[in-house]
């Protein structure tokens, strides 16, 4: 079998909000385009993050490979940087199997920076001032943020001390933190500028996305997720950094230590996944090679179909 070159090759992409459906449609595609997926998720890289992160299951993969889940050792920290290295070696073993990549996720900054559009900062790490920031609480670095670069501050998880350190660090070495750019035709750069993106969004209206973040998260919870955050902190897993993984183990924590109540955890969770969700959608408007669409439209492949002639 003759192996495609990058010029007969799209690479596809499937970006949107936490709990919108963007697996369910990679599947979907996958299966019509003979593709592989990739998972563009900042924390379902790491082994053991299942329920929580909302991992897709192998009933649900369809049989359709799929890449960066469970990689990474919670206990370490996989990175933008990792992500690009690995993402890129991936991409090209995909191509040389004659598959088509389907990159599909909420992380829009490893999203990006795997597309080239974003240059990663190249601040090293300061363990000194990494050291000094540790001692203060997450509303003054959030304030420390604002201040050295408001944008970033606005696209971040304002509740995450390491990254919100991370921000900092690379904002004070460089005083500019990405630079980003949109060309009228995105091309990956790292594969010879031959390889053509393909973006499609997903997207609900905010009622029913709040909803359906509702629903997911009880359904979790009745699936094992606080069981799923005790075993994790048995094998290891510290306090702290399940703090530092956010969202979900956060609170998890927070619950398992009795500082919140089951109730209060889950009011917390559902006000920050809404917001962490408008945070997705900050990052993707502003591309507008992105074609949106509704998850509840039920001809929506056929519509994808006809405009990407497949």
């Amino acid at each position: 079998m003759k192996t495609a070159s990058f010029e007969e090759k799209n690479i596809w992409v499937i970006v949107g909000p936490t709990a919108v459906g963007k697996s369910e449609l990679a599947v979907r595609l996958a299966k019509k385009l003979n593709g592989e997926v990739i998972s563009a998720d900042s924390r379902q890289v790491y082994k053991g993050l299942d329920i929580g992160t909302g991992k897709i299951t192998k009933k649900e993969m369809r049989g359709i490979p799929h890449h960066f889940l469970d990689v990474a050792d919670p206990k370490k920290r996989f990175s933008a940087a990792d992500f690009v290295r690995l993402g890129s070696e991936k991409i090209a073993a995909i191509f040389s199997r004659n598959h088509i990549p389907i990159i599909c996720g909420g992380t829009g900054f490893y999203i990006s920076a795997l597309l080239g559009e974003i240059s990663l900062p190249p601040a090293p790490p300061n363990p000194k001032l990494r050291a000094k920031l540790e001692k203060k609480t997450t509303s003054e670095l959030f304030t420390m943020l604002k201040k050295l670069a408001p944008t970033r501050a606005a696209k971040i998880d304002r509740y995450n001390p390491r990254r919100l350190i991370r921000a900092i660090e690379v904002a004070k070495s460089s005083r500019n933190s990405v630079e980003i750019r949109y060309p009228s035709i995105l091309w990956v750069s790292d594969f010879h500028n031959r390889s053509r993106i393909v973006k499609i969004g997903l997207t609900l209206p905010p009622k029913k996305l709040k909803e359906k973040i509702r629903t997911r998260l009880l359904t979790r919870i009745r699936h094992g997720m606080i069981a799923e955050a005790e075993k994790l902190h048995r094998q290891g897993l510290s306090w702290k950094r399940m703090e530092e993984l956010g969202l979900e183990y956060r609170y998890l924590a927070r619950h398992l230590r009795d500082e919140i109540s089951k109730n209060e955890m889950i009011k917390k969770l559902q006000t920050e996944i809404w917001h962490y969700a408008k945070r997705q959608m900050t990052w993707f408007k502003r591309d507008k090679t992105i074609e949106w669409f509704s998850p509840n439209d039920k001809t929506i492949f056929e519509t994808i179909a006809n405009i990407f002639s497949l």
